[in-house]
């Protein structure tokens, strides 16, 4: 049974990744082993319910909203490889230590309106290499392919860790001494799935690909597609994307009719590349239904943006239909 720490620096020596990349990925981790405490004890710690204030967004934040951020905060501005830091949660970005080597952003607590009603909620991280420089907005703004590794935390049943370096995808479940046990390597996204999530609530204001794609899924067997599937919906990202990751499937949050100008509900730079990144290196695949996620730039630090993601031949099928 290997733990966190043993297994990152074993892994860190053999692909040749610098120490301090190593470093703000502990730090992170550690934050989400504070974060996990808060939200197993929910009403026992007081954090539940509304916090009465907003994120830049327009969204109400919830306590643990507010509390997971500040915790990411602390742990990260504590380490001089921090160079700066991002979330959906502030304004603008902080910058943290004028001579470090990395730029972490993150979304403190996907699914937060699972909070109060005790349904997997999960941290998203993404990890970029500082461009040189004075640290602006700007040094933000990099293609998810440049990232240098990603991850979140899933706090449900089990809380687990997942992360990527670019080096394959590595599962830790946190035992009762608050250790993170490496429990799987290299998870595979079959290619193939009969399994999706969708809102369906929103259908009336789908475009038409996704009206006729959820139509060819819905029809199952007797259908173009051949065979009958399954609808999962949990309203908590970073959950949807584990199942896929664990047993295949598609995840769509597509753009709709609702206003033009918003391409998407989704955040580019705190969900969508981080958790592309993870799908993609475990064989999976992901999209905005026009071009590869990871292969976008980045125009803004709160850019929305649509998604599809999970396995290859779902993701491809609806590229297809755009």
């Amino acid at each position: 049974m290997q733990t966190f720490p043993s297994f990152l620096k074993q892994h860190l020596q053999t692909n040749q990744l610098p120490a301090e990349l190593g470093s703000v990925l502990e730090s992170t981790v550690a934050a989400c082993v504070e974060i996990s405490g808060k939200v197993r004890q929910g009403a026992l710690a007081g954090v539940l319910g509304e916090a009465g204030s907003g994120n830049v967004q327009g969204e109400d934040q919830k306590k643990l909203d507010v509390i997971a951020n500040n915790i990411l905060i602390e742990q990260l501005k504590a380490n001089p490889a921090v160079a700066g830091l991002a979330s959906e949660e502030e304004d603008t970005f902080v910058a943290c230590n004028e001579n470090g080597g990395y730029l972490v952003l993150f979304d403190p607590l996907d699914g937060s309106s699972n909070i109060d009603v005790n349904i997997s909620v999960g941290t998203i991280f993404s990890i970029l290499a500082k461009p040189t420089g004075t640290l602006e907005t700007q040094s933000f703004l990099q293609k998810g392919s440049e990232q240098v590794g990603s991850g979140y935390v899933l706090y449900g049943p089990q809380t687990q860790l997942v992360f990527t370096l670019k080096h394959g995808v590595f599962v830790f479940t946190l035992n009762n001494q608050n250790e993170f046990i490496l429990t799987k390597e290299n998870p595979s996204v079959p290619e193939q799935t009969k399994e999706y999530a969708i809102n369906a609530s929103n259908q009336r204001h789908w475009f038409a690909p996704v009206q006729q794609y959820i139509k060819l899924l819905m029809a199952g067997d007797t259908g173009a597609r051949g065979k009958n599937y399954n609808m999962r919906w949990v309203a908590s990202m970073v959950a949807e994307i584990h199942r896929i990751l664990m047993r295949g499937g598609v995840f769509l949050y597509p753009a709709d009719k609702r206003d033009p100008s918003k391409p998407g509900k989704l955040r580019l730079m705190y969900e969508a590349n981080p958790l592309s990144l993870i799908i993609e290196q475990a064989g999976g695949k992901s999209s905005n239904a026009q071009q590869n996620m990871l292969d976008i730039q980045p125009e803004g630090l709160h850019q929305r943006v649509a998604v599809i993601i999970g396995s290859k031949e779902e993701v491809e099928y609806v590229n297809q239909l755009h």
